[in-house]
């Protein structure tokens, strides 16, 4: 029988201890560089009597235009000042991680995922937003996208609440595509995709055929690799919590993206993450990019992207399996240290209702709108005419992502890009490692495998001995 990742993330009694206990002791320096974070942090509004709620927050182009128009929310809530801490994807996860596990008390606001959320949830870790949901006159908790708003709650309450939501898909040139004769179906195959990554790759254009994440990082290179790892029948445990990380499916997998993007794809790969590709697509310098529905909000910003209206997009690509995009939101949620829930909850409302949504679209457009958190966004005339072209897939990838049927044979853990359970964010860090190394040409990736296969066997031989 198949158990649930939440029961993996709060064993009972000694186990648990023991457990809770080594997270303590790994995160303690941690905490030393989130006090730091701190301390260096902006705050928006003054000091004084006013209460000041510090908002740990990911860099990210979204979530800076929440920065941008923060003052208007201290404008309408006199007496409560923000302070933001804004970091890269990676510093994030673990600043917020050391803080929230140990109890650090930073941070009254935090920037998490549906990773995070029902394994902290589970923890009593986080504040049970649904509480203060439920008594905020039109929030609508029912018009976030169902499978987000199941990924964010535990026990049938919502301890994170979505910012945005974000599957995957692939993007791409339409007119370099044209210009090379190349064509695309709506769910092509990763041999179609390669094949085209080759067929565009135009080092004299200063153009490479394909932009794939290589930096190092579970949240990162392993973001899109997991999903070619399901597309290509792979798995990282069978049913029995033994590791597959060196089976044929998933070494298939792996040559195969490795491949494509050291022949084919941008310059400085092992470095790049989503930025970067961002980057790269944005300002012409790429053909396509496989990674988040989110992109969108770059690519198509006529203020920064040189290639508005100029870009395609297709579903995740696939081999064995079908159905590849990942579920994924960045969310916010109000860890149980808080000295102030109710103006943290406050801001989080604010920042993540319908209206809000609607101020960003009016005052810094509509393609700058957090996509994929709500129903009620593809509705509005609006943002209909400008995501014509990405709106109505990016919500179906999302609604039709299964975190709990994501691979072709069964495996006792749920997700799609990472495996929700606590141990991930160490095994998936040092497995990304391994795959940046043979991205960068510094091992082969069947060295990178073995050693991956030998990281995975140790958290899967914990699960094995539980059972028994």
């Amino acid at each position: 029988m198949m158990r649930t990742p939440i029961d993996r993330s709060r064993p009972s009694g000694r186990r648990r201890v023991k457990r809770l206990a080594l997270v303590t002791g790994v995160l303690a320096a941690a905490c030393c560089l989130v006090l730091s974070a701190c301390a260096g942090a902006g705050s928006i509004g003054g000091g004084g009597k006013d209460t000041t709620i510090t908002v740990a927050i990911v860099s990210n182009s979204q979530m800076q235009d929440a920065i941008s128009l923060a003052p208007q929310f201290e404008a309408d809530h006199p007496g409560t000042n923000l302070k933001f801490v804004s970091l890269s994807e990676n510093e994030a996860r673990a600043k917020i991680t050391a803080s929230v596990a140990t109890g650090g008390g930073e941070f009254d606001v935090v920037m998490i995922s549906n990773f995070e959320t029902p394994q902290w949830a589970a923890n009593g870790w986080l504040t049970n937003l649904s509480d203060y949901a439920d008594t905020t006159p039109g929030y609508d908790t029912a018009d976030f996208i169902p499978t987000l708003r199941e990924s964010l709650s535990y026990k049938g309450n919502m301890y994170a609440v979505p910012f945005y939501g974000e599957s995957s898909f692939l993007m791409y040139r339409k007119d370099l595509l044209k210009k090379a004769g190349v064509t695309l179906s709506g769910e092509p195959t990763w041999d179609e995709v390669s094949a085209a990554a080759a067929k565009l790759d135009d080092p004299k254009a200063g153009v490479s055929g394909i932009c794939l994440r290589g930096k190092p990082g579970w949240g990162e290179v392993l973001a899109p690799l997991n999903t070619v790892i399901n597309a290509y029948g792979g798995r990282w445990y069978d049913k029995d919590w033994n590791a597959q990380l060196d089976s044929p499916e998933v070494q298939k997998a792996v040559q195969t993206y490795v491949d494509t993007v050291r022949k084919h794809g941008e310059a400085g790969a092992a470095t790049s993450g989503f930025s970067e590709c961002a980057t790269q697509l944005s300002q012409g310098n790429t053909a396509m990019w496989y990674d988040a529905t989110s992109a969108v909000s770059v690519l198509e910003d006529k203020a920064s992207s040189k290639v508005v209206g100029k870009i395609g997009y297709a579903k995740a690509p696939q081999a064995a399996k079908g159905g590849n995009g990942w579920l994924y939101s960045w969310a916010l949620g109000i860890p149980r240290t808080s000295k102030n829930p109710a103006k943290a909850w406050d801001f989080i409302a604010w920042m993540t209702d319908k209206k809000y949504i609607k101020k960003v679209g009016t005052e810094l457009g509509w393609e700058r709108v957090p996509p994929g958190s709500r129903l009620s966004t593809y509705e509005i005339p609006e943002y209909k005419k400008a995501s014509a072209r990405y709106g109505p897939l990016t919500l179906a990838s999302i609604e039709g992502a299964d975190p709990k049927d994501a691979t072709v044979d069964p495996v006792p853990y749920t997700g799609v890009q990472f495996l929700t359970i606590p141990e991930f964010q160490d095994l998936g860090t040092r497995v990304s490692q391994q795959i940046s190394a043979a991205i960068a040409g510094r091992i082969s990736v069947k060295g990178a495998l073995a050693q991956s296969q030998q990281y995975a066997e140790v958290v899967g031989k914990t699960y094995r001995k539980a059972d028994k």
